[in-house]
């Protein structure tokens, strides 16, 4: 008898094996909801396209052991078919992978197929940061706009962080008030809750202080640092819609988003000099590659320049 799972049957084992897998992620990979919902839709659709690509019958684990080097690309093959880009491909891949090696290393079931796949080629696309003239633009007009002079003064506060210490926007919008970059470093969680240290400008924590003094609401040590009009930790949708008129007004590229900031904290810091390992460890990579996409812009930036500049390259 089978069991309803992610909205479709399944076999018992693969049901009982999907819960422990998803429950392992959320206790010891520590991953957030989001994530979680992603690799679980992706799930989803794999194993629907098994049970239809079987005749309708559901796959158990011992049928999942048994999967081909050629199942797993007919599925593949299936994606691409419907539409999805290889960079969609290669996520919904990576989820799979992670779930045969959870089942291998929990005893379940062991597949050598699926590490035999080859990734579908992603061209990540580049970073695509403020210029300098444009950061300082923006950060100096941040907190105008507001009928309430605490917001303009949170808003300037909160880009001036995501843009000084190169924070995603959610690390900026957990800290809490004990945690205010009001020293010479910040220390922030990061994604897989790794923590890293960060320097901190002076601009940065006067521009803290500045949103301190004038905010309306008592801060707990342990409550929001950045909150909003009714008290309540600020959300990341509300300063992506605040970023997004102050962009129109100052006709500021569509791609200028909070993380946008974040690049052009990477990519200034990399023109005028910075270490590659130091960015790093600054944004709190994993992985020097990804980092290293900033020198491919700033390759590509510098060829842009030659092309409009060098006298040869205007002729042809």
């Amino acid at each position: 008898m089978t069991q309803p799972v992610l909205g479709f049957s399944a076999q018992p084992d693969v049901q009982d094996a999907l819960d422990h897998w998803l429950r392992w992620m959320e206790s010891e990979r520590t991953l957030s909801p989001h994530t979680r919902a992603a690799y679980r839709a992706d799930l989803a659709e794999f194993l629907v396209f098994l049970t239809g690509y079987r005749g309708g019958q559901p796959p158990g684990l011992n049928d999942l052991s048994e999967l081909k080097a050629g199942d797993f690309r007919a599925w593949l093959s299936r994606l691409s078919m419907d539409g999805l880009i290889g960079a969609s491909r290669a996520r919904k891949l990576a989820s799979l992978r992670n779930l045969f090696r959870w089942l291998d290393r929990s005893g379940r079931l062991h597949n050598p197929a699926i590490a035999s796949l080859a990734t579908p080629k992603v061209k990540r696309p580049l970073p695509r940061p403020l210029t300098v003239i444009d950061t300082d633009r923006f950060l100096s007009e941040s907190e105008q706009e507001r009928e309430e002079p605490w917001v303009g003064q949170r808003d300037r506060a909160l880009y001036t962080l995501l843009y000084g210490c190169g924070l995603r926007i959610s690390e900026a919008l957990g800290l809490a008030r004990k945690d205010a970059p009001l020293s010479d470093t910040l220390r922030v969680t990061g994604k897989g809750r790794k923590e890293r240290m960060i320097p901190v400008l002076p601009a940065v924590s006067d521009a803290v202080r500045a949103y301190l003094a004038v905010c309306p609401f008592t801060l707990p040590p342990d409550g929001p640092l950045f909150v909003g009009v009714r008290g309540g930790r600020l959300q990341a949708s509300v300063a992506q819609l605040q970023m997004r008129k102050l962009r129109a007004l100052l006709n500021l590229p569509d791609s200028a988003t909070p993380h946008a900031l974040r690049h052009s904290f990477a990519t200034h810091l990399l023109a005028d000099g910075g270490d590659l390992r130091a960015i790093q460890d600054l944004l709190g990579h994993a992985s020097l590659s990804t980092t290293a996409r900033y020198t491919d812009l700033e390759n590509e930036q510098l060829m842009s320049v030659y092309r409009s500049a060098h006298p040869r390259a205007r002729k042809g």
